[in-house]
């Protein structure tokens, strides 16, 4: 508890620090006190972080639906704006001392040149004429005031550095989410399996995995989602966990277009950790009633002549619900070809040592926002794509939405088409 609190209070103080020095640069130098912008701005940096918080904490609060839709928008897509926006500050600071640098040579080479200015004649004084009496001297100022041109230059500066980072910012984070509510692209390829018989050669496995239905991806996300799996007609579609952030109540008339998929194999689905945010024996119950099978820690035979295995995620431990390999794969047979769906990439381990050929997984976005992907790399084998370890090939897709933020940079969302290849064919 005591570690909980000394983070949480290390995370707040950050993000405040980072606020204080976006306001600064967006707000306090490129605006003048008192004005409505600089209030505005003052508002905006107090209140976006509050609809942050909000929609972070929301759902876990219980609160109604249709408040967490409210918040979700700005709140989430302030966290992405925030990180873009910092970074692109970040770099200005070196920007700003050789754009001062120019101005000053600019005003330097175009100021006027002084013409020289004739010594004056003297002029003699009648000895009968007083001398005029001396003018008492005018005290210097205590300071000296910065002058007019030098303020201009650098609210000059200021404003076009802090245009260009918001500028990009909000191009890059507009760019991200047109990519997500855009729909995820179809993503081709070919794994190679020793044990797979001539006849499975060429066998299609659509993978689609983190869909995130939540109050933001709804239900036309979904239909995007079966429309794109169902026109690469594949033999089998595997859901490799992360369906969902919230309950059947909320989110089930999102998920009703699954029913619509279509493989000659059927449809299979294996629980992620955010099922056990959300209520993972429900929605088991739920995508069960949509044609989809579930599988917690079993396996069943592919008529092409492999194992398809599932086992549940490792957050479910905490339910007593987390994977189990024995159950999955402890008794089979080891000349078949074993595919197994999982959605984390981790228990690659555990696949290696019972004998898995290939593990299909989810889980890491392919970092979703960048550069998110080198932190991914610390906690995951793979991040994306196929790699191998022993002898057991590793899948990981990059996901086909998006948690939080509904924004992707660098980490495009995609449905895999895992087509698997015979070396006896």
């Amino acid at each position: 508890m005591v570690v909980f609190l000394l983070v949480l209070i290390v995370v707040l103080a950050l993000l405040g620090a980072v606020h204080w020095y976006v306001w600064r640069r967006l707000v306090r130098d490129v605006t003048t006190r008192g004005s409505l912008p600089r209030r505005l701005g003052t508002v905006a940096v107090v209140v976006l972080p509050l609809l942050s918080f909000a929609a972070l904490g929301s759902a876990r609060a219980g609160a109604p639906f249709v408040l967490q839709q409210v918040v979700a928008w700005p709140g989430f897509l302030w966290l992405a704006l925030l990180l873009y926006v910092t970074l692109a500050l970040a770099v200005g600071e070196a920007v700003r001392p050789l754009l001062r640098r120019w101005l000053d040579r600019r005003a330097q080479a175009e100021a006027p040149t002084a013409a020289p200015v004739a010594a004056p004649v003297p002029v003699p004084v009648p000895e009968h004429v007083p001398a005029a009496p001396e003018e008492p001297a005018e005290a210097a100022p205590s300071s000296v005031a910065t002058p007019p041109a030098e303020v201009s230059r650098r609210l000059f500066v200021s404003r076009v550095v802090g245009g260009a980072a918001a500028a990009a910012a909000v191009g890059t984070v507009g760019y991200g989410t047109y990519g997500v509510l855009r729909g995820p692209r179809v993503k081709r390829v070919t794994v190679p399996l020793a044990k797979v018989p001539r006849s499975a050669h060429g066998y299609r496995i659509a993978v689609v995995s983190d869909i995130h239905l939540g109050p933001i991806l709804g239900r036309a996300h979904t239909q995007r989602i079966v429309d794109t799996i169902n026109s690469t007609q594949p033999d089998l579609i595997a859901i490799v966990g992360d369906l969902v952030d919230g309950t059947v109540e909320n989110l089930g008339s999102a998920a009703e277009p699954l029913a619509r998929l279509r493989a000659r194999h059927g449809s299979f689905f294996v629980t992620g950790n955010h099922e056990y945010f959300s209520g993972a024996d429900a929605w088991v119950d739920h995508v069960r009633e949509l044609g989809l099978r579930p599988l917690r820690n079993e396996r069943v035979e592919i008529g092409a002549g492999f194992d398809l295995a599932g086992v549940d995620d490792i957050a479910g431990e905490s339910e007593g619900q987390g994977p189990d390999f024995g159950r999955a794969l402890g008794d089979r047979d080891r000349a078949r070809a074993a595919v197994l769906l999982a959605h984390q990439p981790i228990v690659v381990h555990d696949a290696v040592r019972h004998g898995v050929d290939l593990q299909l997984s989810g889980h890491t976005h392919g970092g979703q926002l960048w550069p998110g992907n080198y932190l991914a790399e610390l906690a995951n084998p793979t991040v994306a794509g196929l790699e191998r370890y022993g002898d057991t090939q590793l899948y990981v897709s990059r996901g086909a939405g998006a948690w939080g933020p509904p924004v992707r940079v660098g980490a495009p969302s995609d449905i895999t088409l895992v087509e698997l290849a015979s070396k006896q064919a």
